[in-house]
């Protein structure tokens, strides 16, 4: 599309007047009226101001929305493609923008009108199975020029949907201001929500103002405003969405390693056979880097995890990782990028190290368990100089960079496999299983 070239002797509106360029210094134009006024205004000021526009001149040209084209569908945007083609050889007798060669002789705008080039259009489209009449060519001109490729692509590929689909606003507030109200209320039935949002439409806007739709229409409305809201379901779930707090405006960020390192226990859908022969399930702590997101310390041990445990995860993340037998050569620390000579002249016991970062946790995020929180945790915390930031209860998304790693375990059946032994601990207490490498 063209552009409104501004030069001397153009004539301008602007601040409700018609203005004459009559000098252009490098970013100063000098305007005068018919009555003989003057004004010197800068380029830029002039161009941002709303009531700018140069008399007679083209409409000022769109950037098109390469971004929005780009995340179209591929056959969605190929048709808007070829119909680009189409437009360009109607109206110049060339389907592309360069131009070469002659034009077809159907599409010469030399020796046919612009109507005649419409209808040879629209025959060709219909031969090609396209149903596309001399009017839908007229129509993607005119959208060609005022939209550009924008204008021929589909509307309905574009269309935004709502997830309540074409229903009555009216009743989608009443359904969802009822069920926010059945929040602290015991489990309801659908037939008790329709009567209850009845009963509001009518108080609101008069008694059969405002229709309910049919049970089915209206079980589908309901569960579209419901989902993923806490709506519905067992009470002591909206109870729990009701109770959590909002998010934090910003996100978590860290800028070091060891800046920020999140706590988790998960419960694994894994039985193992214990070294007493008990068949139980498996539980995973971790300890994860919000900065490099790498989990700097694990242990599995059956369910019901200690205070001792969560000591376990800061002693592993502060000493080096040991190659087990079995390993593979290429997870030893000699193999990774980390400068692994420099540190061996630091410490020689690196040597048999496995390739797992050594992170000193500044902080540590852990919810409001209670193995988190006891005295034996945060003593262990207190005496390597770690400070400890609980979050708010039922806040998930508070350490929401550990939450998601959990939630990516395996689920579903559980799988069996067999720990090796492990030697009684002096004090009687249940042994720990361990995995076999590779597990």
């Amino acid at each position: 599309m063209t552009q409104a070239v501004v030069e001397v002797g153009a004539r301008l509106r602007y601040d409700g007047r018609v203005w004459t360029l009559a000098v252009l210094e490098g970013a100063r134009a000098t305007l005068v009226t018919d009555e003989g006024a003057s004004a010197v205004v800068l380029l830029p000021y002039l161009f941002a101001d709303p009531s700018f526009k140069v008399e007679g001149g083209p409409a000022p040209g769109k950037v098109p929305p390469f971004g929005l084209l780009d995340a179209l569908p591929v056959e969605v945007r190929e048709r808007a493609l070829a119909w680009q083609r189409h437009v360009r050889e109607v109206e110049t007798g060339f389907p592309d923008a360069v131009g070469q060669g002659a034009p077809r002789e159907q599409f010469d705008p030399a020796t046919r009108s612009l109507e005649q080039r419409e209808r040879a259009k629209a025959e060709e489209l219909t031969a090609a199975g396209w149903a596309a009449s001399t009017a839908t060519v007229r129509r993607m001109r005119a959208r060609y020029r005022s939209e550009g490729l924008w204008g021929l692509v589909d509307g309905r590929a574009v269309r935004e949907r709502s997830a309540v689909g074409r229903a009555d606003e009216r009743v989608v507030a009443a359904v969802r201001k009822v069920l926010e109200g059945q929040r602290e209320r015991s489990t309801g039935t659908l037939v008790r929500l329709r009567r209850r949002v009845g009963w509001l439409l009518d108080q609101e806007y008069g008694a059969g103002t405002v229709a309910l739709p049919p049970a089915s229409t209206f079980n589908r409305l309901v569960h579209a405003v419901a989902d993923g809201q806490g709506l519905l379901g067992a009470a002591t779930q909206r109870r729990w969405h009701a109770s959590r707090p909002a998010p934090p405006f910003t996100p978590t960020v860290a800028l070091r390693p060891g800046e920020l390192v999140m706590l988790d226990s998960t419960p694994l859908d894994v039985l193992a056979v214990l070294d007493d022969g008990v068949t139980g399930r498996l539980e995973l702590c971790i300890a994860l880097d919000v900065a490099t997101r790498s989990i700097c310390a694990a242990v599995v041990r059956p369910v019901g995890t200690t205070s001792v445990d969560a000591a376990m995860l800061l002693a592993q993340m502060v000493v080096p990782a040991a190659m087990r037998p079995g390993w593979d050569a290429a997870l030893s620390m000699q193999r990774s990028v980390i400068p692994y000579e420099r540190l061996i002249a630091l410490d020689a016991r690196l040597e048999q190290a496995a390739a797992r970062p050594v992170i000193m946790p500044e902080t540590v995020v852990v919810d409001q368990g209670r193995v988190y929180v006891s005295a034996s945790s945060v003593s262990a915390c207190e005496s390597l100089g770690v400070s400890v930031q609980p979050v708010p209860p039922a806040n998930g998304p508070a350490k929401g960079n550990v939450e998601r790693p959990s939630a990516r375990l395996p689920t579903g059946s559980a799988s069996t496999c067999r720990a090796t032994p492990a030697r009684t601990s002096p004090s009687g207490a249940r042994p720990r299983s361990r995995m076999p490498a590779g597990a």
